[in-house]
C-alpha cells in the first residue's frame, strides 16, 4: 500500500440514481475510470463517506448537493511473480502496451501454467510503473490469444485505458485480422459450402461464417458450433493465396470468442494446418507436395494462426492506432516452400 491515499470528491447533481453505487458511477469524473464493481468494493471497505459520514450500504440514497469523498489507496502489488522473459514490444505509452506474442506463451497464469506467462513477463517489464487495474498493480488483459497462436495483443496499464479498450472490444469496433494456413481454399463456387449452415459469401468472394459458439458438451477443452444458445460469433475469411492443397487466408473477427477462427474454419471444412484440437486427422498428400514438405506440414507443431493486424482508438487520446506484425519464422518458412513447389 502507498503511504498517502488519494481522496476523490464528488458533488452530487440533480436527480441522482436510486442507490449509492449507481449514483457514484454516473457522477464520477471520466478520468477516474472507476468501474461499478470497483466502486462497490470501495463502499463495502468503508472508503466512501457522504457529507462526512462513512456509508457502506450500496443501496443508500443520495440527494442533490451531497458531498461524497472516496479514499483510494495506491494500487496493491499482486502475488504473480515478475519474470525476466523477453518481449517483442511493438508500441508502449503510459496507458497501454502492444506486444507481438510468440507461439507457445500463455497469456495469463492459470493452475496448469502458474508462471512463464505474458503477465509474468509484463510485470517485470513494467518494473512497478503501473497505475493499477481495479486497485491492483497488474496489467489489464482485455483480450487473449491461444497459447500456440502468435501475434498482436494490446494490454492496458491504467484503469482508464482498461475500461476504454474493454468497451471497444465489447462493441466489436476493434480491428483484428489473422493470417492462417488451412486445408484447401474456400471457394464461392463450391456447392458443398452452399449447403453448410451459417455460411454465405459477400462481395469480393469474402466467406462470412455466422454461428453461435459454446463449450462442447462432452469435451470442456473444445468449443462447438450451435445455432441456438451459446454466444454469437462472426468470422470473415478472404483467400490470399492458393498453394496446392493449402491456402493462405486472412480472417477478420467481428466477435472474439474462444477458438473462434479454429472452430469456424473446421465447421466449413477448411481446418487449420497443425490444429491439434480441431484439425482431426486431415493431412496433405505426398503426391501433391512431395514427401519432405508434406511431412513438414502434417507435423506442423501448432495451429498455423497469427494475429497479424490490430487497430483501435487510443482509449485516452482518441487517436486511431493501427499495428501489424510479420509472420513468425515457422509459418513464413512453410509458405516459402509451398510457393516454390506450387509455382
Amino acid at each position: 500500500m502507498g503511504s498517502t491515499p488519494r481522496i476523490v470528491t464528488v458533488l452530487i447533481g440533480p436527480d441522482p440514481a436510486n442507490r449509492l453505487d449507481k449514483a457514484l458511477g454516473e457522477a464520477m469524473p471520466e478520468a477516474e475510470a472507476l468501474s461499478r464493481s470497483r466502486l462497490a468494493r470501495l463502499i463495502a471497505e468503508g472508503a466512501v463517506s457522504v457529507n462526512g459520514t462513512v456509508v457502506t450500504d450500496l443501496r443508500a440514497k443520495l440527494a442533490e448537493g451531497d458531498h461524497v469523498a472516496i479514499t483510494i489507496e495506491d494500487a496493491a502489488d499482486v502475488a504473480t511473480t515478475p519474470q525476466a522473459i523477453a518481449l517483442a514490444v511493438i508500441y508502449e505509452d503510459d496507458d497501454l502496451i502492444v506486444i507481438d506474442k510468440p507461439a507457445g506463451m500463455v497469456v495469463h497464469p492459470a493452475p496448469g501454467t502458474p508462471d512463464g506467462t505474458l503477465v509474468n513477463a509484463l510485470l517485470h517489464h513494467f518494473g512497478g510503473n503501473l497505475s493499477g487495474i481495479g486497485g491492483e498493480r497488474r496489467p489489464g488483459i482485455v483480450h487473449r490469444i491461444d497459447k500456440d497462436t502468435s501475434g498482436l495483443l494490446v494490454v492496458a496499464k491504467s484503469d482508464r485505458a482498461h475500461h476504454g479498450l474493454a468497451a471497444q472490444f465489447a462493441d466489436h469496433s476493434i480491428e483484428r485480422e489473422y493470417i492462417a494456413l488451412c486445408h484447401g481454399a474456400p471457394d464461392p463456387g463450391d456447392p458443398r459450402l452452399g449447403g453448410v449452415r451459417g455460411v454465405n459469401f459477400e462481395a469480393g468472394g469474402i466467406l462470412k461464417i455466422t454461428t453461435q459458439l459454446a463449450r462442447h458438451k462432452t469435451d470442456r477443452q473444445r468449443q462447438a458450433v450451435l445455432f441456438q444458445g451459446g454466444r454469437h460469433a462472426v468470422t470473415r475469411v478472404r483467400v490470399d493465396e492458393v498453394l496446392g492443397p493449402v491456402a493462405r487466408v486472412a480472417c477478420r473477427l467481428e466477435t472474439g470468442r474462444t477458438h473462434q477462427i479454429r472452430v469456424h474454419m473446421t465447421h466449413v471444412g477448411h481446418a487449420l494446418i497443425g490444429d491439434p484440437v480441431y484439425g482431426g486427422r486431415r493431412r496433405v498428400s505426398e503426391k501433391a507436395l512431395g514427401e519432405s514438405l508434406a511431412a513438414r506440414i502434417n507435423t506442423f507443431p501448432r495451429q498455423a494462426l497469427h494475429a497479424a493486424k490490430l487497430g483501435f482508438l487510443h482509449p485516452v487520446t482518441g487517436e486511431s492506432m493501427h499495428f501489424s506484425a510479420d509472420l513468425p519464422a515457422d509459418m513464413a518458412a512453410v509458405l516459402e516452400e509451398l510457393r516454390a513447389v506450387t509455382a
